[in-house]
């Protein structure tokens, strides 16, 4: 019975953004945090809420119920904007975290399901927004994308320290960028450039950073990722991220051939149980 009703969940869960089953809990289930799953197949047991604003930072368009987290990632997040505000970077934005119960968002991720990705803006402010702004904050490019290349205008010391702040914790797995700021990382000259390593170039992260945790020890419903290759990812692997140029020919175009459906996703178990529920 417990089979065919996960089946009958992915199915769900794989439908018209609408039908998000996650989206529909508005509470975290009591007790200890715990990552279940995948960073894009998982939920979240216990998870905690970040203040809407505290020491150094803001959490942004908090209508939509994104700001919860493993207790570690609400740790880290304090801990970064208490870092970027002594280091007089500036006022933290905070976007998607998670839901209550993590899941699979309706629309904007496919990861953010086990509260240990999180998304911080490239845009610092002096001083707190408004109600009002942080309702509909505008983005602020970093990147021209067109003619790939950086955007001189946004990008700056303060970006890059941020980065290299939250890149060096321990705890921190990987941060995805766009790559051509990957590429304004690389070209700095800094002592030590081993948290290179775990920033990742992906593409749409243009006007903000995303930080992914490590599974929290003796988590061991959690799944974690495979360690970035070794190297700073500067050389060849981030070259091969630079647009080709179309190459100039006169034949006709193939016909497309039609994309196959993919399977729905089979989420754990544990998290089917953990939508049923009672908080």
């Amino acid at each position: 019975m417990l089979k065919r009703y996960v089946w009958m969940l992915a199915v769900v869960v794989s439908q018209a953004a609408w039908a998000s089953p996650w989206e529909k809990v508005k509470t975290p289930s009591h007790g200890e945090s715990q990552s279940i799953g995948g960073y894009s197949n998982g939920c979240l047991a216990g998870g905690q809420s970040l203040p809407l604003e505290g020491d150094g930072y803001q959490v942004m368009r908090s209508y939509r119920g994104r700001y919860y987290g493993h207790q570690d990632m609400i740790k880290f997040l304090h801990d970064l904007a208490h870092g970027v505000n002594q280091l007089k970077l500036g006022q933290l934005l905070v976007g998607d975290i998670a839901m209550p119960r993590g899941g699979r968002f309706a629309s904007g991720h496919a990861s953010h399901q086990t509260g240990l990705d999180a998304d911080i803006w490239l845009k610092l402010s002096d001083k707190p927004l408004s109600d009002e702004e942080l309702i509909d904050v505008q983005p602020l490019p970093m990147v021209h994308l067109k003619q790939y290349r950086i955007n001189k205008k946004n990008w700056g010391d303060k970006q890059a320290l941020m980065i290299q702040l939250a890149a060096a914790d321990e705890r921190v797995a990987r941060i995805f960028v766009h790559p051509v700021i990957k590429e304004q990382l690389c070209q700095r000259e800094w002592k030590e450039r081993d948290w290179l390593r775990k920033v990742r170039p992906w593409w749409g992260h243009y006007y903000h950073f995303h930080v992914r945790l490590n599974c929290p020890e003796g988590d061991t419903s959690c799944k974690a990722q495979t360690p970035p290759p070794p190297g700073d990812g500067c050389g060849a692997e981030l070259a091969s991220w630079r647009p080709k140029p179309k190459p100039v020919t006169k034949e006709k175009p193939k016909a497309v051939a039609k994309v196959k459906k993919k399977p729905p996703v089979v989420p754990p178990a544990q998290c089917v149980a953990l939508l049923q529920k009672d908080s």
